[in-house]
């Protein structure tokens, strides 16, 4: 009898956790999800429909949000900004950092601890902090309202998550796979773009994809340092249809939609690898 009332508590204990565990997750994703469903739903509702404070689905779904967006501002001139400097920054940053990860990873050398360390603590420096000397610095070098200059910042930006992440998964692949390289006669370059990288494909991945969410969606810096529309990217885009247009929430939403969309399709399609590389990368971290 006490063996079975036992028994029966413990059941009970274990669907309460249960049914607290999924009440925890449902919330969360409620918080996560419930913004991004609102704002969706929103692009497709008239203005009076959104000033009522309704939280259902639009009465009927129309584009017409997405044209008055696309004709109020010229968002397709941001988009293709925000196209170039997104993956030119990604691309070189990846490109360039992940051999600096590796020397760090792999050679032993004077300082080596030091300036790895001194990467890291790029990580709590606030952006805002680097605003002033960087715009300074634009216009000395004159890429003050450029791309190529936003480029270069968001590339800056990111060195030290990528030499953190890339770092600390260079150090997870066995030596011996390198030298066994090296003895049948590769060199350097050789072994580390056809054996090192494809091996470290996750924390690849892991890097580009912060990187590209940091400059897509990045507006301090792209604020301070652009002043035309020719050099805007879309946050920026979004701040002045704000301030201009507030009163056509719809187009406001839509616009909203079209800015994140890029970002969520990009971390959806990598998020496999960002998890593995992460993951991987924080055993020896």
């Amino acid at each position: 009898m006490i063996k079975e009332r036992v028994r029966n508590m413990n059941t009970v204990k274990k669907i309460i956790c249960k049914v607290l565990i999924f009440l925890f997750i449902g919330t969360i994703i409620i918080i996560s999800v419930g913004p991004l469903l609102w704002v969706l739903f929103s692009s497709f509702k008239t203005n009076k429909e959104i000033l009522s404070g309704s939280l259902g689905l639009p009465a009927a779904f129309n584009f017409d949000n997405y044209a008055d967006a696309l004709k109020i501002a010229p968002i397709p001139q941001f988009y293709l900004n925000s196209i170039i400097v997104a993956v030119a920054a990604t691309v070189l940053n990846v490109f360039l950092l992940s051999m600096a990860a590796y020397v760090i990873a792999r050679f032993q050398w004077k300082g080596k601890t030091f300036f790895r360390l001194l990467f890291s603590v790029g990580l709590l420096i606030p952006g805002a902090a680097l605003l002033q000397p960087l715009y300074q610095t634009m216009i000395a070098m004159g890429l003050y309202d450029s791309l190529i200059g936003l480029i270069l910042v968001y590339i800056a930006f990111g060195l030290p998550t990528t030499i953190y992440v890339m770092s600390s998964y260079f150090m997870t692949i066995p030596k011996e796979l390198e030298e066994s390289a090296y003895l049948d006669g590769s060199g350097f370059f050789k072994t580390f773009s056809l054996i090192v990288i494809p091996i470290a494909k996750p924390a690849l991945g892991t890097a580009a994809v912060l990187e590209f969410l940091v400059a897509w969606n990045e507006f301090q810096f792209a604020l301070t340092l652009t002043a035309s529309n020719s050099n805007r990217t879309l946050p920026i885009a979004l701040y002045y249809f704000k301030s201009q247009f507030a009163s056509n929430y719809g187009a406001m939403f839509a616009a909203t939609i079209l800015v994140i969309i890029p970002s969520i399709i990009v971390y959806i399609a990598l998020q496999e690898q960002v998890v593995s590389g992460l993951s991987a990368g924080a055993v020896k971290a």
